[in-house]
């Protein structure tokens, strides 16, 4: 099968990539694509290859094995094409330390053709009072919201953001999903590496989770969380109800426990014909249930499932 001509290749393609530190194997592997104007999470441990991965599609890695293809292009051999379209927020670092903020902000603006407006972008991101700061004696907020501002200020078609709302207040990390949220309505195809689960969840279109140096699953943040029994239905009633009567009405693979007295755990993909079957159960005992309530899982059950619940170092 031939590929369209005329369809966009993807934003992203990277196949078979392996990034070997001396002995160390920090991707082994990995196969991941991005489509254009979408929004894709990275989400791994400490250590699982995401950074290497992502520093790869930047440029600032040589791939040991393994193609890499950013926008159409080979980071490596391309990347003075490359670069003037992406933009890319470190998680430190790229900035000169004495230099002020919104100084830096106009000189990365100047080197683009058709930047933001910088003013605008300043406002937006809550730079203004520090606008003649030095950036190392920003603080950590101020820093990430600069470095995030320097990413997104010359209209890029691909932005990279390394955890963008590490050390930021509610209302700044707010303020950077939106503006993420608008670049996506605007066409931009941004990456995210975050540890923030619910900021993938909010956020991303595609969520890629990655261990050991590959990508162990993808996915949109709905499709991950359904995938499997994940489900529970739970409610409170008398203790000691008879639950091998309760099991007998449930579909085939359902589980039901009481974890405390009183209080019970249906646990089966919830759908209105499991509420009904639960509820006509507990109406033929002669039962009220109490605090009838659905739990998902959430995607930081599936990550956890998925890499373990080990610390790593």
């Amino acid at each position: 099968m031939h590929a369209d001509p005329d369809r966009p290749r993807p934003a992203v393609e990277i196949a078979g990539l392996v990034k070997r530190y001396g002995d160390k194997t920090a991707v082994d592997g990995l196969d991941l694509v991005v489509g254009r104007g979408s929004i894709t999470a990275v989400l791994g441990p400490n250590g699982a290859g995401k950074t290497t991965t992502v520093e790869t599609c930047e440029g600032y890695r040589r791939p040991d094995a393994g193609t890499v293809r950013v926008l159409g292009l080979d980071p490596v051999t391309q990347g003075a094409e490359l670069r003037p379209r992406i933009g890319v927020m470190l998680q430190s670092g790229g900035v000169y330390a004495g230099a002020r903020a919104v100084e830096m902000l106009r000189h990365t603006a100047r080197l683009h053709a058709d930047p933001l407006d910088v003013p605008a972008l300043v406002e937006r991101l809550g730079l203004g009072s520090c606008g003649r700061t030095a950036y190392r004696r920003l603080s950590g907020g101020q820093q990430q919201r600069l470095a995030l501002a320097m990413a997104v200020v010359g209209r890029p078609e691909l932005v990279f953001l390394d955890e963008p709302t590490a050390g930021l207040d509610p209302q700044a990390r707010r303020a950077t999903w939106d503006l993420v949220r608008d670049l996506r309505r605007d066409g931009v195809t941004v990456i995210v590496t975050t540890h923030h689960m619910d900021e993938a969840e909010q956020l991303a279109d595609q969520v890629a989770i990655v261990d050991h140096g590959k990508v162990i699953a993808t996915g949109t943040p709905d499709a991950l969380c359904r995938g499997g029994a994940e489900d529970s239905l739970r409610f409170d009633g008398p203790a000691g109800l008879d639950l091998g009567a309760l099991l007998k009405v449930l579909p085939d693979g359902a589980a039901v426990a009481e974890p405390t007295p009183g209080s019970y755990r249906v646990e089966a993909p919830v759908d209105p014909q499991l509420l009904a079957t639960v509820t006509t159960w507990c109406a033929a005992a002669g039962i009220l249930p109490e605090r009838l309530t659905v739990q998902r899982r959430s995607l930081e059950d599936v990550f956890l499932d998925l890499t373990g619940r080990d610390l790593r170092s």
